[in-house]
């Protein structure tokens, strides 16, 4: 007997076999690093013990002295030491040899677990035959793959009726242009542009140009290179002080920080670079004295002195990252693609839903969740992905939405339109939390 994806116990050992296989992956990975590591400084402090011998050897030919004795047992040893090295390297490569094994094991497992379950049959080690495919060669990553999509896609897919949601053609196209912004989002413009061809979007030059213009200077700064975030600062001063943003400031600092690397030559060129924080000395007084205060040590040299910390390389993923914020923020970016912010909820998500679906289905009560604006329960997905606030109604327990938005009514008091409607009577409301009577047209649409 397989797995049966609508127990959720079963779900669980599933998900166990595939951490285990996890595990022994992330055990094979830590030792190709130490064993890489390991082979780099034994091969480094062999080649120097080589060296010298080599040296010596070279010395004594020139002077035309015969080989010593002591020489020949160093050649001896050093023969001797080369042999060892090479041994406990060869060693060491077959403990990873078994531990690869171990992985594939563990991959064994878990296609013995799942396999039944989905109709699957193995004839032999390294083949695998579907109920619907032909016998083929499957490689262990390849049938993990295969297995795991297999498994579960049926169950996500299953959590919602399609009949939830809008006509697949729309669905598939939402999506591609979720991808497509992401993609460009995370510079990949020639995979974006390739997707646009072969799905046929049409993605206007208003939309790409924001992008374009972030990742060239994404770039210039992963590079070390201040210029074209200054210039873009100083064209967007403005918009960027109206929304408080230190931008500019942060990118001056670095750029005088860099002049403070360059030693007692860059010294008079830092002191004029120096003006340019002129315009952010009341907010930045503290950090401009810390920067001016440096240039007393520079002769000494910054590196050791105690204002080594304007030298950390940490700057620039900071300012990195400080960019990103403001400047999607200023165009009217998330900083977070959607299609990411999507996949992170959906992962916390996902488990429960597929809980919940387990229990619809148990107590066949399927009208439970009918609305594709809402959730059968609340999940709480934490403060990252709180985005705007949210009014629940008082009366009917249900969180408000563009269908049914929240409604203020004379006294004061807000509910859903919903409960509006269900209290009217006679052509008048009363208030359930007041006793005033009034029109129920005087009520007015709240928009937070």
């Amino acid at each position: 007997m397989g797995p049966d994806p609508a127990d959720p116990s079963q779900a669980e050992a599933t998900m166990e076999q595939c951490a285990c296989v996890e595990r022994e992956l992330d055990k094979v990975l830590q030792k190709f690093l130490t064993y890489g590591q390991h082979c780099e400084q034994s091969l480094e402090e062999l080649l120097h013990y080589v060296g010298q011998l080599r040296a010596e050897l070279a010395s004594a030919a020139l002077q035309g002295t015969p080989l010593s004795a002591t020489l020949s047992l160093v050649m001896s040893q050093c023969c001797r030491k080369i042999k060892d090295t090479v041994q406990k390297l060869a060693s060491d490569h077959k403990d990873i040899h078994s531990s690869v094994s171990r992985v594939g094991k563990a991959i064994d497992r878990v296609s013995t677990w799942l396999a039944p379950g989905l109709g699957w049959e193995y004839p032999e080690a390294g083949m695998y035959k579907d109920s619907k495919e032909s016998q083929q060669e499957c490689p262990h990553h390849q049938a993990l793959s295969l297995l795991l999509c297999q498994n579960f896609d049926s169950e996500i897919c299953g959590v919602v009726s399609d009949a939830v949601w809008d006509a697949r053609e729309q669905q598939q196209q939402i999506l591609q242009m979720a991808i497509v912004e992401h993609l460009y989002q995370q510079g990949m413009l020639s995979v974006a542009e390739e997707l646009c061809q072969e799905s046929t979007l049409n993605v206007d030059l208003d939309f790409k140009q924001p992008f374009l213009e972030l990742n060239r200077i994404l770039e210039a700064l992963h590079e070390q290179d201040l210029g074209p975030a200054l210039e873009w600062a100083v064209s967007h001063r403005q918009r960027l002080l109206e929304l408080n943003s230190s931008l500019e400031f942060k990118l001056h600092r670095l750029h005088f920080i860099r002049l403070l690397a360059g030693g007692p030559e860059k010294q008079l060129e830092a002191l004029s670079y120096a003006r340019h924080f002129q315009p952010f000395a009341q907010l930045h007084q503290r950090e401009i004295q810390v920067m001016m205060g440096s240039l007393v040590y520079l002769r000494l040299g910054l590196e050791k002195s105690p204002y080594c910390h304007l030298l950390d390389n940490s700057h620039w993923a900071e300012i990195c990252e400080t960019f990103t914020r403001d400047a999607c923020s200023l165009l009217g970016l998330s900083v977070e693609s959607p299609l990411s912010v999507s996949f992170a909820s959906g992962c916390v998500a996902l488990p429960v839903l597929m809980n919940i679906k387990a229990v619809i289905e148990q107590r066949q009560c399927t009208g439970v969740w009918s609305h594709k604006d809402e959730l059968p329960i609340e999940i709480e997905l934490g403060m990252k992905c709180w985005y705007h606030s949210v009014f629940a109604c008082p009366i009917l327990r249900q969180q408000t939405s563009d269908s049914n938005p929240p409604i203020k009514l004379i006294c004061g008091h807000v509910i859903s339109r919903d409960a509006l409607n269900k209290l009217i009577n006679g052509g008048k409301l009363k208030c359930p939390y007041c006793p005033m009577e009034q029109n129920p047209a005087d009520g007015k649409r709240i928009i937070f």
